[in-house]
């Protein structure tokens, strides 16, 4: 069912290497939760601030 060919793909062509990914430093992946966080607690609380902010103009051009 299965054809090995040992390494080479169709037409008798070597297949290329993956690559593999990048890992990220302890600190990398620090900065990267941080900022998930961050945008996390944006997500929630600046629609709040924006509407309070827009509440705020508007009242002044009454």
């Amino acid at each position: 069912m299965y054809l090995d060919t040992n390494g080479h793909g169709p037409g008798g062509q070597p297949e290329r290497e993956r690559r593999q990914r990048p890992e990220l430093s302890l600190n990398e992946q620090k900065v990267l939760f941080w900022i998930a966080g961050l945008n996390i607690v944006l997500l929630l609380v600046a629609p709040i601030g924006g509407a309070t902010l827009f509440d705020v103009v508007t009242a002044w051009f009454r």
